[in-house]
């Protein structure tokens, strides 16, 4: 009587020897996908934070400008109260108005996305009443 056999399943050496590697190479293909994904969402979150530091600058200016004894160095207020890479790209306007002063904070968006976005800007306004 012969002993039975059992078949074996496919093991490391056994078979299928062409599909080896076939994922390290899917992974491979997909990177560049995952890569532009990640540069996107840094990009959006750098376009936040530009924003919001503009409208911090804005609102810092405008309430200086708003006040007589210090309204000349509304500017360095401006400034001051940003993030050190934003202030040094923020151009602040002039104020403007008679009995409410109005500054404008733009600020030219860091570009990740390898010249996509172009050159964009934020610009934020904040308006406040004068200081009598």
């Amino acid at each position: 009587m012969e002993p039975l056999r059992t078949p074996r399943a496919a093991g490391p050496g056994r078979g299928g020897r062409g599909d080896r590697g076939s994922t390290a190479v899917e992974y491979l293909g997909f990177l560049p996908v995952l890569i532009l994904i990640g540069l996107a969402g840094i990009q959006l979150g750098l376009i936040a934070y530009t924003a919001q530091q503009a409208g911090t600058g804005a609102r810092a200016a405008a309430r200086t400008a708003a006040q007589e004894d210090v309204s000349g160095s509304y500017a360095r207020v401006a400034k001051a109260s940003m993030t050190g890479w934003v202030a040094e790209r923020a151009r602040i306007s002039a104020p403007s108005g008679e009995d409410a002063v109005t500054v404008t904070v733009t600020v030219p968006i860091p570009d990740v996305l390898l010249g996509l976005l172009g050159d964009r800007t934020v610009e934020k306004s904040a308006t406040m009443p004068r200081d009598d």
